[in-house]
């Protein structure tokens, strides 16, 4: 019932405001995780690095991420979603902290492990929590909305660190990355616990007050004497065995749906963070500034924003597959032609569509993983995809690190878009459509 009582709320600004609030927690975390790309060569030269050591340095956010994906989800199954995405802020709140005042490569290492472990605590829960607020005909667009905040975090993250490397030093950057994290008062404030996870977790009388409190926060965002239509019955759901919520990803109609997406997580991931981590760097490799780089790094990373806004049109006009499978291909065959571009011209071109492609590609991710699973494991499942997607991310960077001197550039981004491939042929073959659907109905 209280999920039939969601699904029949309009669209408002008070659902708008959760997404802001969620949208903006996200915005902090990506400026956070994506300024080592503009960072790292200025982290280079002054620890004197090599590359295989850098490429370690970068794969330690990931290890913390893969850590704390896997732990957030099924700790927002069974202790709620709320609590979890502010313990995830304070972690990484405390890991930028750390990241200024690393004295050496190894502390800095560190204090990116604990960074990362805070990041990847944070994406799983925000997804679970925004997909069981909003109503089905507007969830796929806002989950891919949410995921264009990264873009935005990423251009944010090369502007701050244009400014910092000029005036200060990637020092002064990593201080300034703390502060957000109080932003997590706000998130205690005003963010419900969602109610679809309380009824799940037997807590009906704090689910009923909830949505109480949620329809009347609605109703003071419609016109005055409008009446909210009586709850639709939703598709029954049968009573299950109550059993662990890791364990329900392998139960029956779930194991296929996470084979596919832990094998789309992984490899999209690999390319992505093997590619844009090193994208700064690459360019300095080829002979450009380090601000020359950091700017067409920053050029590039603009095209993310149309990139987000095509996926989020065309998640609900064609469908969570082909949607997904469109920018998998577009970034394999963009990421291709930008490690072969003859010219700087044509380099940012390729750069340009890579870009589209790829923040396409995590909208899509995005707004589809939490569908696949029910409320009882919605957040371990986000959780688990991610963690995988994170070894991808682990392995990406230092990867390219230990092959960019045997195979060069053109071997880096051919390597990246076969990997981009691979996680449209597994979506392709595997995945299943849930366009249109109530997360009840994906899900029993």
């Amino acid at each position: 019932m209280i999920a039939a009582r969601l699904e029949r709320l309009p669209m408002t600004g008070y659902q708008r405001l959760i997404f802001g609030i969620i949208a903006t927690a996200w915005l902090f975390d990506s400026i956070d995780l994506g300024s080592l790309t503009f960072l790292l060569g200025s982290i280079r030269e002054e620890f004197g690095l090599t590359t295989t050591q850098a490429g370690l340095l970068s794969s330690m956010s990931f290890v913390g991420m893969f850590l704390g994906a896997a732990l957030a989800g099924m700790l927002a199954d069974r202790i709620g979603r709320k609590s979890v995405f502010q313990i995830s802020m304070i972690f990484w709140g405390l890991g930028s902290l750390w990241c200024a005042y690393a004295s050496n490569a190894e502390t800095l290492g560190y204090a990116r492990l604990l960074l990362g472990f805070g990041m990847g605590m944070e994406f799983p829960v925000a997804l679970a929590i925004l997909s069981e607020f909003l109503p089905t005909a507007k969830r796929g667009r806002y989950l891919a909305i949410l995921e264009g905040f990264w873009p935005l975090g990423f251009i944010a993250a090369g502007v701050l660190s244009l400014y910092f490397l000029s005036h200060h030093d990637w020092r002064t950057m990593f201080l300034f990355q703390a502060f957000p994290a109080l932003f997590l008062f706000v998130v205690r404030v005003i963010i419900p616990e969602s109610p679809r996870w309380l009824v799940d977790a037997g807590r009906t009388r704090e689910a009923e007050r909830v949505m109480v409190g949620i329809e009347a926060k609605v109703l003071k965002r419609l016109p005055a004497g409008t009446l909210l239509d009586e709850p639709k019955p939703l598709p029954p759901r049968p009573r299950r065995e109550r059993r662990s919520s890791f364990m329900e990803l392998w139960a029956d109609g779930y194991a296929r749906r996470t084979i596919m997406i832990w094998t789309v997580w992984f490899f999209a991931l690999l390319g992505f963070y093997g590619l844009t981590t090193w994208l700064s760097a690459l360019l300095q490799e080829a002979g450009f500034s380090v601000m020359k780089s950091v700017t067409y790094t920053i050029t590039i990373s603009l095209a993310g924003v149309p990139g987000f806004i095509a996926a989020a049109i065309l998640l609900d006009k064609w469908g969570r597959k082909p949607t997904a499978m469109l920018m998998l291909v577009g970034a394999a065959v963009a990421a291709y032609f930008y490690g072969n571009a003859p010219s700087v011209t044509l380099l940012i071109a390729y750069g340009l569509a890579m870009q589209f492609f790829l923040f396409g590609m995590w909208s899509v991710l995005y707004a589809y993983t939490p569908e696949l699973y029910p409320t009882r494991s919605r957040a371990t499942g986000a959780g688990c995809a991610s963690a995988v997607g994170r070894i991808g991310s682990l392995l990406g960077p230092y990867v390219i690190g230990v092959v960019l001197p045997t195979l060069g550039n053109h071997g880096v981004f051919a390597l990246g878009a076969g990997s981009f491939v691979v996680a449209a042929l597994a979506i392709g073959l595997l995945g299943v459509e849930t366009k249109g659907k109530s997360l009840e109905a994906i899900s029993h």
